[in-house]
């Protein structure tokens, strides 16, 4: 379906729908007027934090906020990379030719293997995630090793996000929605939700999506199939949370990142052109979920315990290319097997209490553990002397699929590759004076960190790190007067070490996991509340060991990399009718040799504004832009990316059909179909993700 048949259909709908109105009576305003409030897209200023729990921005020494389910279905993702899309300090990237959305948060990068779900690590889909699971997307810049426990996968250091899973709310829901997007993508989606009992204390959530065709890039398809459901129950002491959820995503000839191999930067294709080779795809099937029991041991302390697990099974044939003529686009390309599966355990447990009048103590004592099996194995697809074939990312050939040249472990039943065992134990106290207008945190983690590395060849243990540190924390808080909160913390994070990549041809120690390392982070800013409008400041400077390819050719600790940075944020009504989610981030990212990290902008902004317009009740137009800074290609810092911006437009219009409220909405990314390198960042290579085309998306939902 073309971008013009798609409008067509969406006109279509509007006209159905407006002449479905005028046979009935006029719509009831408050219909319409509830409706469209309650569509508004909002940030919540505030979140989890870890074992502080939830708190308002304002009362913590960290940057935090949360992007809400609203945002999600008015803004149709299809990942949760276009969630954070939103946010000006983050921008995202691919893994090594599969769809594996990582995040770049100051300068470093965020897995999705250590997203954190419902607050535990581990559980979380570990390549893409369907949004249309979550009420909530939440950020917190920085380190959070104390809040959090140390992420599993080892990043994370400069911020880590939190998915909280749809639960019933206060009232009943029944919402149905249709959409389809550029140039042939089509899907539906239900979200059902009830409170039962006496007082409601029991509640149930249900809600699924399917979403499948080819995307805006030429050739590329994406399906995917999520279910979800919540049961839970509050009444008295007790609260009790079950959510479990599943999950299938399978996309056909991703577009790929391009290894820069000359010694100038390859100009961009076109917006649409897709250089992979049609056997190349991945799938990735996961069902998780957790379990959560709270209990109030008494008016001003809480026990709590929370439990998580994910079965994760995936395998693709990954495409590389790598780029020798930059002017004719001449490449060569490369394709890997990789079969995978993983079983992963966490849980959290804990009591927090408050006690005093004229000082208070907010205690936190607990202790979580994440238990994690990798089974993986490998087959270089390159040819016969690892050769690779001739392609070109500007007229690109299907070829075959080359013969394989070299397997690791086992291609039809992988064995274990790593088991990671993670445990802490964690104290501290929130001393509040002057009414909680300063707030004092200190705490102090202990964290072990167990990882065993097994070969390919024959699965014997190979490398093994058992380590252990206590990491403090100190956070301040000062709220001079009713609005504004000063904020500043030093904390330091003992950190799973990187894995070195699969490639013989990159490294001489493919797949080794680096010991762990220690970092440091110091951090100062500021929170003003004005009105309805939200802003926030922060500047910091976090350190820890670099890691790279060393002069012997294995990959491992090189120097210390050091980067520090200001953050601005900014959201909330500008007027009854105007809201806006916007701010910038200026990142200065060094490596050990004093050259700058590459992939990493110098500045990111972003602007996203909603209008409701008054003159036609019901109808919303929204706006976004999305900046992004010059980066360095290469850690020589001889290749540079210009700095580019995405123009994004939108509308959306309720109306009452009935007692029905009814939403239409459409939206075009990319409205100038800008081509533009987005990302340079890769661990292991000067590698450069392309840009998405425009990309038109529309959808209907009618909340029954």
């Amino acid at each position: 379906m073309n971008r013009f048949s798609q409008i067509s259909i969406l006109a279509f709908c509007i006209s159905v729908a407006t002449s479905a109105q005028a046979q009935e009576q006029p719509a009831d305003d408050v219909i319409v007027v509830t409706a469209q409030r309650d569509n508004e897209t909002e940030v919540v200023n505030g979140g989890s934090a870890g074992v502080l729990g939830d708190k308002p921005a304002r009362d913590l020494p960290f940057a935090i906020r949360s992007y809400d389910e609203s945002l999600i279905l008015n803004q149709q993702p299809r990942s949760l990379g276009d969630v954070l899309e939103n946010d000006p300090t983050i921008r995202t990237t691919y893994g090594f030719g599969n769809a594996s959305e990582q995040f770049v948060i100051r300068g470093f990068t965020l897995f999705g293997d250590d997203v954190g779900l419902n607050g535990l690590y581990g559980i979380t889909p570990r390549q893409l995630v369907a949004p249309e699971l979550f009420e909530s997307v939440q950020v917190l810049n920085g380190a959070s090793a104390f809040l959090n426990g140390a992420a599993p996968g080892g990043s994370g250091l400069g911020g880590s996000v939190n998915l909280q899973l749809k639960r019933a709310g206060n009232a009943d829901l029944n919402r149905l929605t249709v959409s389809a997007s550029a140039n042939s993508h089509f899907g539906g989606s239900f979200d059902v939700a009830r409170r039962f009992g006496q007082n409601g204390e029991w509640g149930v959530r249900l809600n699924a999506a399917y979403r499948d065709g080819e995307t805006s890039i030429d050739r590329e398809d994406r399906r995917t199939q999520v279910v979800g459901g919540a049961i839970d129950y509050d009444n008295g002491p007790l609260r009790a949370a079950l959510d479990l959820a599943f999950q299938n995503v399978r996309i056909d000839a991703l577009r790929p990142k391009v290894t820069v191999g000359s010694a100038t930067i390859p100009a961009v294709p076109g917006s649409d052109a897709n250089y992979a080779q049609d056997f190349t795809y991945t799938e990735m099937r996961d069902v998780f979920g957790t379990l959560a029991l709270e209990y109030d041991l008494a008016d001003n302390a809480m026990a709590y315990f929370k439990a998580g697990a994910r079965d994760g099974r995936e395998e693709g044939i990954y495409g590389g290319i790598t780029v020798l003529d930059a002017g004719s686009g001449a490449a060569n390309g490369t394709a890997l097997f990789v079969p995978r599966t993983d079983n992963n355990e966490a849980l959290e447990a804990g009591i927090r209490a408050k006690l005093g009048e004229a000082i208070t103590h907010e205690f936190n004592f607990g202790g979580n553990a994440s238990l994690l099996v990798n089974r993986n194995a490998y087959d270089f697809r390159y040819g016969p002397g690892f050769a690779g074939y001739a392609t070109n990312i500007y007229d690109t050939p299907q070829v075959g699929l080359p013969s394989s040249t070299l397997v690791g472990g086992d291609l039809d039943d992988p064995f274990p590759i790593a088991r990671t065992r993670l445990w802490s134990a964690f104290a501290s106290d929130t001393i509040g004076v002057i009414e909680d207008r300063l707030q004092v945190t200190a705490g102090l983690r202990l964290q072990s960190i167990n990882v065993k590395s097994y070969s390919y060849f024959g699965g014997d243990l190979t490398t093994e790190y058992n380590e252990s540190a206590v990491t403090p924390l100190i956070g301040v808080v000062l709220k001079p007067f009713n609005g504004l909160s000063l904020y500043g913390n030093r904390i330091e994070a003992l950190q799973q070490g990187p894995t070195a990549p699969l490639d013989p041809a990159l490294v001489r120690n493919p797949g080794e996991v680096l010991a762990p390392r220690k970092s440091l982070q110091y951090e100062v800013g500021g929170k003003l509340a004005l009105g309805k409008v939200f802003v926030g400041l922060g500047a910091y400077r976090l350190e820890r060991p670099g890691e790279g390819v060393l002069a012997d050719g294995s990959f491992g600790y090189l120097g210390d990399q050091r980067h520090q940075g200001i953050e601005f944020t900014i959201n909330g009504d500008l007027t009854p009718s105007l809201r806006l989610i916007g701010g910038a981030a200026l990142t200065d990212a060094e490596l050990a040799s004093g050259n700058d990290v590459p992939g990493v902008p110098k500045y990111t902004a972003n602007a996203d504004v909603e209008w409701d317009l008054g003159f036609l009740p019901g109808a919303t137009i929204t706006a976004r832009a999305v900046h992004t800074g010059p980066q360095w290609v290469d850690a020589q810092n001889t290749l540079e990316l210009d700095s580019w911006t995405r123009m994004d437009l939108g509308a959306r219009y309720v109306f009452a059909t009935g007692e029905t409220p009814v939403t239409l909405r459409l939206s075009v990314d990319n409205i100038t179909n800008e081509k533009y390198w987005a990302s340079a960042f890769d661990a292991f290579s000067a590698a450069l993700l392309q840009g998405t085309p425009r990309t038109v998306k529309a959808s209907i939902s009618a909340d029954f």
